[in-house]
């Protein structure tokens, strides 16, 4: 990997995406004396994060505010935000990312409407490669338009690549035709969307923490308007996993999402169907109708509408003329597909990286943010700062910086051991370090029990889960 070189150096490094870590990198770059230009697709920054600007995140302002973009506001004035406070996506876009793209420092070389079609070397193709290093990137616009740049760096996130509702990846027959119906990610049903689903029958499909959030906005609705029905589909049954770590989880908010949804399961408010595969999907008589396998027997659900929140998948279209490594199943960067493939382990934590595990076999370019993970669901944020943070280091010639660690992140979560078909209790094997923590994640300190299952089980006057041995949690 090699820094920009000096026949380069009067261009700009060209930033794609003007989200939390896209405006992040800019702020970075400009403390670094570098020019550059942001590349905006939508009317205006954080356009993703608009889209689920009524959900609450799971971590403080504490660590959802970049450390170069804060120096940079509070020099002009900007106050931040209560640090335990836990903003909503439109606090960020209007409390912290507006005034960021307004500061001297930033918006004369911010671009909005700047959709990117299509990267590659100037007058170069993928396949040739001498002189390959002293060629600028050539980026063109949806509009016809095109620019130079020195490197680029691509925080383009994967918001609107949502992953499909079919098992295995693919689209179900019918998903196409029936779009009108069914929305993806998390929207807004107590507001924006209200009259959508109010009094309806909705299937919810997928089982991370944007299910939960758009199951518990649907129950609140179910308390305002009792005719409002909901179906949850899981597509594997992972057991008391799916509920996520509970009380265990050390960022607070995202524990209470999967215990709050077990709550209502139990208590009967939703319907239940895992595991459950989705085979097709068809207009029926005022709604829709849904084939699909039910612990592998056939199983119909009539619904009015669908909401899939199955996890989203990197774009990757515009990059065809760029020299990528990535990981030829999780579509990650390849250094960091084995530290959070979901197949080992389910830790939110990854170790701290930077320009060095970011880089492509394309010399200059990187790919950063929710979009370097690919199509594994564990980034945060933070994460995100310090990936920019290095590589602006990197591209400032200061490799010290680049290769230093300066990452404070939370705990972020329980660790749960891969799933297996045989499954029959939560702890029938110990339990690698860095897939500790199972049924729940670990129990108190001051009690006696593997787990917090095993804890629970135990308080309840039974026996415990199975375990014998108590967890820990890799942080």
């Amino acid at each position: 990997m090699t820094a920009v070189s000096p026949f380069q150096s009067h261009l700009p490094v060209a930033i794609i995406g003007a989200g939390p870590v896209g405006l992040a990198a800019a702020a970075h770059l400009h403390e670094r004396g570098l020019p550059f230009v942001v590349l905006e697709a939508g009317a205006e920054v954080g356009t993703a994060m608009r889209e689920w600007g009524h959900v609450r995140l799971f971590s403080p302002w504490r660590y959802n505010v970049d450390k170069a973009a804060r120096r940079l506001l509070e020099k002009a004035g900007w106050q931040m935000p209560a640090l335990d406070e836990l903003p909503t996506g439109a606090d960020i876009v209007d409390r912290y990312l507006t005034p960021l793209a307004d500061h001297k420092a930033i918006k004369p070389h911010l671009r909005l409407g700047a959709r990117v079609v299509a990267i590659g070397r100037k007058d170069m193709d993928k396949v040739r490669s001498e002189g390959r290093e002293t060629r600028p990137f050539e980026i063109r616009l949806a509009d016809g338009s095109s620019l130079e740049a020195a490197a680029v760096i691509d925080v383009s996130g994967t918001w609107f690549s949502p992953n499909p509702m079919g098992v295995g990846g693919l689209t179900a027959p019918g998903e196409v035709e029936c779009a009108d119906r069914i929305a993806y990610g998390i929207p807004d049903v107590l507001d924006r969307e209200r009259a959508t689903y109010a009094g309806k029958r909705t299937l919810v499909v997928g089982s991370g923490h944007s299910a939960f959030n758009v199951l518990l906005d649907l129950l609140d609705m179910k308390d305002a308007d009792p005719a409002t029905e909901i179906v949850w589909a899981v597509r594997r049954d992972t057991g008391n996993k799916l509920f996520g770590g509970g009380a265990a989880d050390a960022l607070p908010a995202r524990g209470l999402l999967g215990t709050r949804t077990r709550e209502a399961v139990d208590a009967g408010h939703l319907t239940l169907l895992r595991p459950f595969s989705v085979r097709a999907v068809s207009q029926g008589t005022g709604g829709l109708v849904v084939d699909g396998a039910l612990d592998g027997a056939d199983h119909r659900v009539e619904v009015d509408r669908i909401v899939v929140a199955t996890g989203f998948r990197p774009q990757l279209d515009m990059l065809r003329e760029i020299r990528l490594g990535l990981d030829s199943w999780l579509e990650a960067v390849s250094d960091l597909a084995p530290l959070i493939d979901p197949n080992l382990h389910s830790c939110g934590t990854v170790r701290p990286h930077g320009a060095q595990e970011l880089s492509h076999p394309e010399s200059n370019f990187f790919i950063a943010g929710m979009k370097s993970y690919g199509r594994a669901p564990t980034f945060l944020m933070t994460t995100g700062y310090e990936q920019v943070r290095s590589i602006a280091a990197w591209l400032a010639g200061d490799k010290e910086a680049a290769l230093r660690v300066e990452l404070d992140l939370p705990e972020t979560g329980v660790c749960s051991a891969p799933d297996t078909a045989t499954e029959t209790s939560c702890c029938d094997a110990p339990a690698p370090k860095e897939a500790a923590g199972c049924c729940g994640g670990p129990a108190p300190d001051d009690v006696d029990a593997c787990c917090v299952d095993d804890a629970a089980a135990k308080a309840a006057g039974e026996e415990g889960c199975g375990c014998d041995t108590k967890a820990t949690v890799d942080a």
